[in-house]
């Protein structure tokens, strides 16, 4: 596994992109003064214009504006009108507003309200001298050709050492994973520390911790075990869903911890061109990890779907050479994203399938067992459960009394009232008196029984 996550990840000089993340390990002296950058910020990249399937400016503009609109009621708008923000975010979320949407999508922004200090805290403090030494020979790995992360000395690299840093400082018993470094410098990229010098980047701070925690859990601990169980889940799917693509992997021994550690631990960050990156990235946040294995079996199926593929992969490096590299021009944001969802993979599917491989998975594994049933899918259930959360944490507490009460004496039995004659709002009126002291008893409704049974 962590030879999965080191060097294999290099990828070869002639399978990189300019216009994209691939290669982010490579090593760079410095751009040219020739070079400029194109709308990402990838530097001699061929993205300064919208490629082919782009939206038009008016419809764009369109997208803006509803996007404003359900982020100035976010609590509304996800309490009522959350199918809405789905397909909004399947179309793509304007890139003016990613930096508005993500924080809020992943609830990074209750995180940052409910601890405003915590981030502050963390950047000041020393950290482990063995993490912070690992993170600095890992930050000018992340993205070299980005302009933010050129210079060693610059905001991108300094920010992306603080963040990663901090996490390490916050969750101690995890440390650094260096699948986290191409992670948390996407979020630099949106959610940069210059936007407010006098506060360092909490909010990428706060999504990286909630990617790690809410959404991947177990991904980037010392074990790795929620890696293991959905790699099996991974497979099983796609004996499913693609046999013959299946048989072939066996066939040639690629096991599914060959490839999927960097797509699924990274989010395809060093995989796919950067727009579809990010494509990719405003569907995870809305739907959870139900959308990296969309990803992951579309990706597969592009690589060695036909027949003619696998004829042209007898062996186990040629198969890997074949997932790495397919035609930029299937991986267009538009069309690839289109297929993405198109996968018959619901979340019900997923954890019926997750169950099934976890009740299978051997106890000798080395670590923890998985706990899936940690993992949120997505933006909603993160909403709901904050939302649960806040209600509780907004009533005081109530400390738990024994109240010892005397033996009831024996009453003498109820006599049913003479009516005969009589109104019944002249019952009502005349049967009125003080209320009888006594335990109220619980309804089913009250606010009482939600506290205890849930």
């Amino acid at each position: 596994m962590a030879r999965a996550l080191g060097e294999d990840l290099v990828q070869p000089s002639e399978l990189q992109d300019d216009s994209s993340s691939l290669g982010s390990d490579s090593e760079l002296s410095g751009p040219g003064p020739y070079r400029q950058a194109d709308r990402y910020g990838f530097i001699g990249g061929s993205s300064v214009e919208p490629g082919p399937g782009h939206p038009p400016a008016d419809l764009i503009r369109q997208r803006e504006m509803k996007w404003v609109e359900m982020t100035s009621h976010w609590e509304k708008t996800m309490s009522r009108r959350y199918k809405k923000v789905k397909m909004q975010c399947r179309k793509g979320i304007p890139s003016a507003l990613r930096a508005r949407c993500w924080p809020l999508l992943c609830g990074a922004h209750v995180c940052q309200r409910n601890s405003p200090s915590i981030y502050q805290e963390l950047a000041e403090a020393p950290g482990d001298p063995q993490w912070t030494e690992t993170i600095g020979r890992d930050l000018h790995r992340q993205f070299p050709l980005h302009e933010m992360f050129v210079s060693p000395q610059g905001h991108g690299q300094q920010g992306l050492l603080q963040v990663l840093k901090a996490y390490t400082l916050y969750r101690p018993e995890q440390g650094y994973c260096q699948a986290q470094g191409p992670v948390a410098a996407v979020l630099l990229m949106h959610l940069p520390p210059e936007v407010c010098p006098a506060h360092p980047p909490q909010e990428a701070f706060w999504c990286l911790v909630q990617i790690c925690e809410v959404y991947l859990p177990g991904y980037y601990g010392p074990h790795m075990e929620a890696v293991r169980l959905d790699a099996e889940v991974f497979m099983a799917l796609l004996r499913r869903l693609l046999p013959r693509v299946h048989k072939h992997l066996q066939q040639v021994g690629v096991g599914p911890l060959l490839y999927l550690p960097e797509w699924f631990l990274c989010l395809f960050a060093r995989s796919l061109p950067f727009p579809t990156v990010l494509r990719v990235w405003d569907a995870f946040l809305s739907e959870g990890a139900k959308v990296l294995f969309r990803v992951g079996l579309t990706l597969v199926r592009l690589a060695l779907g036909t027949a003619e593929q696998r004829m042209a992969c007898p062996g186990l490096l040629e198969t890997l050479g074949a997932l790495r590299a397919i035609p930029p021009a299937q991986l267009q944001e538009e069309v690839f994203m289109s297929q993405v969802h198109s996968v018959a993979l619901s979340e019900r599917d997923l954890q019926r399938e997750i169950r099934a491989q976890l009740a299978q998975l051997s106890d000798s594994a080395p670590g923890p067992p998985p706990r899936p049933q940690d993992r949120l899918p997505g933006a909603q259930a993160i909403f709901e459960a904050q939302q649960l959360a806040g209600a509780r944490g907004g009533a005081k507490p109530e400390v738990p009394r024994i109240v010892v009460q005397p033996p009831e004496e024996p009453r003498p039995p109820r006599r049913k009232p003479q009516t005969r004659g009589k109104t019944f709002h002249g019952l009502l009126t005349r049967a009125r008196g003080p209320p009888i002291e006594g335990p109220s008893r619980p309804h089913r409704g009250s606010a009482s029984f939600l506290d205890t049974h849930f």
